[in-house]
């Protein structure tokens, strides 16, 4: 059966949220650490001396500021990527004049989510701006560069408004964009790869999940369960509701 474009989209969409809240959950505490460690670097002489300090200032919480941004980031960005990831991937079918049934190689869906990155980080930038400045919040207080006291999602908001006006969240776009896109297309061939290695003689809906990591040494470990937990999260719920859908 033949599922209805509008669900199937939406059906990504969901499962897309559910998978960035799953990656922020599991994985918010070496995000914090990766933010601190590459906004001050002289600050921190590793990822062991950024741990302690922090825990020592602020407390455990210090490793969960931005988490509420964070959140929306994520969900935000991984419902439209997602969502998008199966637009895409019938552009591609057209472009290589595949049947819209056809199922594509590993190197094409790589290719169809870098296209759908593209559209994830016009969601994700103005949220990641907001949750890095809480994330070094302390550190910008201890250095002077922010009074105390401008701690809180809106107050940062408040501060880029009016600094930039609303343009200001979309400070760092083109960087975004030069990450995301080909992060992306190694993100989801690495993964498709994966999963076409693990497969063996099953379908690829009925795996595991196994996911990829890069980037400096809080984002190795972090990488581990968040991503691992992002493609579980939606790989499940997703299939959970394709599974609602083909009983009606």
């Amino acid at each position: 059966m033949r599922t209805n474009p509008a669900i199937q989209a939406a059906i990504d969409l969901t499962a897309g949220a559910a998978g960035g809240t799953a990656c922020v959950l599991t994985g918010q505490p070496f995000d914090t650490a990766k933010v601190k460690m590459q906004t001050f670097p002289s600050m921190y002489k590793g990822l062991i001396e950024c741990i302690v300090k922090t825990y020592k200032q602020v407390g455990l919480r210090g490793f969960y500021k931005g988490t509420t941004p964070a959140l929306v980031a994520n969900i935000a960005e991984n419902s439209v990527l997602f969502m998008c990831y199966g637009f895409c991937q019938q552009i591609v079918r057209g472009i290589v004049g595949l049947d819209r049934k056809a199922k594509l190689s590993d190197l094409q869906n790589a290719a169809s989510g870098s296209f759908a990155s593209a559209f994830a980080a016009l969601v994700l930038c103005p949220t990641e701006l907001v949750k890095c400045r809480l994330q070094t919040m302390h550190e910008m207080q201890l250095s002077g560069k922010i009074a105390q006291g401008h701690n809180t999602v809106w107050s940062v908001m408040k501060s880029v408004i009016q600094k930039d006006g609303p343009l200001g969240f979309y400070h760092g776009l083109s960087s975004t964009l030069l990450r995301e896109v080909p992060g992306y297309f190694f993100f989801f061939g690495g993964y498709e790869l994966c999963r076409t290695f693990f497969a063996a003689e099953r379908p690829k809906d009925q795996l595991g999940v196994f996911a990829l990591y890069s980037g400096l040494k809080p984002t190795l470990i972090r990488a581990f369960p968040a991503n691992g937990a992002l493609f579980l999260a939606y790989e499940y719920s997703r299939k959970m509701m394709m599974e609602q859908v083909d009983t009606y």
